[in-house]
């Protein structure tokens, strides 16, 4: 190894690994036959053992350590290797071991979860999920950490994040959305029982197709698929996946599964293909992520304008259910907001506590003050604390999402960090962009993808999330964004003093 080429060369062999094995879990997840789990688990380990080997290798970590001293790089080529250095010095941290382990307790994890969802019963997936939380204690220790363990964890998918940071996130939370909510809870009840009928499955398939290629989802370039847990993934720019959940007698599980997936594909198509198997082809983080897919669910999605556009189509494809319901009714009734079991079909507002659940359980976890087997009656009482309602069984509870199965743990506050983000960017594309609302309501979803692609696809990882924000609108993540457009929106549709 020589030179910058070089380098280039062997980050892109380990990208195509890391790729090869998503091709792998997306099958596991989608299409893979319940046989296919004993193999499927021993193919993953051996794909990660080479890839490990590959990001350790010495000639690699020799030849990063030449580049980052070369000033005749340009700016986005020593990005590159600043951020590849990182991961080089922090792969090295990890013994072969370790890997084929954490592979092989992941793949049998998913296949126990799916297993324990579908008998409704935690049990089975016990054990399978103690393993993880151990791995992941261990993982903590070999990463190091400054103030808590969990720090360790939140920085794999929001780097720089601490638990301290996160607990003031919440804290905003308790003081400001909590309240409202309560506000909200004494106001009428908003109508919605029509999402509640039978709705061709079909038909709602169509319809959803429909919206991700309004939205500006590349079909030549993705695909839409079913899946027990809603997902987005990806193996190149020109190849980020979606999948959907179809309930015959519930339309806002696909509705808002697809917009939500479809911003997360949308970043990644945005990614240049030139960058790939390159830091600078990489997303920021899932923060930053989360805040694509949050935006077009959200902001756009449950909007009156976005309403005013595809609601038309939508009663032509169900009249009969739909027939007395009004496109106003259904904008309102897509931001009831009320307590509910499941985090993916919480309105924008209760959804926060849903995570601030698995925040709490996931720091006691990692810390050792609860154990996996008092998993589900810690979640039943903590669902009954901050929502006020009773979890009928480990499917709709404990077992609801399938992040744990994949040993994600430091997850789940980065979908909140993304409402946030969300909130503050689609405030500037809002004033970057004359007449957005208006686009919308007509349909035209260009203005606003190629603003995203601008200011947030397009870089990849040259900025940290802090630094995209700052760059996008001035200044950083501050929470008052959010609550300044939950404030505007939801006191029009309750009429609140």
């Amino acid at each position: 190894m020589k030179n910058y080429k070089d380098y280039v060369n062997h980050s892109r062999k380990i990208t195509d690994l890391h790729m090869s094995m998503a091709v792998l879990g997306w099958d596991q997840e989608t299409k893979m036959p319940k046989n296919g789990s004993k193999f499927r688990s021993q193919q993953l380990s051996t794909l990660a053992e080479i890839s490990h080997k590959l990001s350790i290798d010495n000639d690699y970590g020799n030849l990063l350590l030449k580049l980052s001293n070369d000033n005749s790089l340009d700016k986005d080529q020593s990005r590159n290797i600043e951020l590849s250095l990182k991961k080089f010095e922090k792969s090295k941290k990890y013994s072969s071991d370790f890997i084929i382990e954490e592979s092989k307790l992941i793949s049998i994890a998913f296949q126990k979860w799916r297993l324990a969802k579908e008998n409704n019963d935690f049990t089975i997936f016990e054990n399978s999920l103690e393993n993880l939380v151990e791995l992941r204690k261990k993982e903590c220790e070999l990463l190091g950490y400054k103030e808590h363990p969990y720090d360790a964890l939140l920085n794999e998918y929001e780097p720089g994040l601490t638990t301290s940071e996160v607990e003031i996130i919440f804290s905003n939370i308790r003081d400001y959305l909590i309240p409202f909510i309560k506000k909200i809870s004494c106001e009428a009840k908003i109508e919605d029982s029509f999402y509640f009928q039978y709705f061709n499955k079909d038909k709602q398939w169509g319809f959803g197709i429909n919206l991700l290629e309004k939205m500006g989802y590349d079909f030549d370039s993705g695909r839409q698929d079913i899946s027990a847990h809603p997902f987005s993934t990806h193996f190149s720019p020109e190849d980020a996946r979606v999948t959907t959940r179809i309930d015959e007698n519930n339309l806002s599980e696909m509705i808002w599964s697809c917009i939500h997936e479809g911003g997360h594909a949308l970043y990644e198509q945005g990614i240049l293909s030139k960058n790939y198997g390159l830091p600078l082809g990489e997303t920021i983080s899932l923060g930053i992520h989360e805040s694509q897919s949050r935006l077009w669910e959200n902001n756009v999605g449950r909007s009156h304008a976005y309403w005013k556009n595809n609601y038309n189509s939508l009663k032509s494809i169900f009249p009969e259910q739909l027939s007395e319901v009004s496109a106003n009714n259904f904008y309102q009734a897509a931001n009831n907001v009320k307590p509910s079991l499941i985090r993916t079909n919480a309105d924008e507002l209760t959804y926060h506590l849903h995570v601030l659940i698995r925040f709490e359980i996931e720091k006691s976890l990692i810390e050792g003050s609860i154990s996996v087997k008092n998993l589900p009656s810690i979640w039943n009482a903590k669902y009954k604390e901050y929502l006020g309602i009773d979890v009928p069984s480990d499917s709709k509870g404990v077992l609801q999402d399938i992040h744990w199965s994949h040993g994600s743990f430091g997850y789940f506050p980065t979908y909140t960090i993304g409402s946030f983000y969300a909130a503050q960017f689609y405030n500037q594309a809002l004033n970057d962009i004359p007449n957005l609302e208006n686009e919308i309501e007509e349909g035209n979803m260009k203005n606003l993808l190629d603003w995203l692609r601008k200011n947030i696809h397009q870089h990849g990882k040259r900025y940290d999330a802090q630094e995209l924000c700052i760059k996008v609108t001035g200044v950083k993540l501050d929470f008052k964004y959010f609550m300044d457009y939950v404030k505007e929106k939801y006191t029009k549709i309750y009429s609140l003093k």
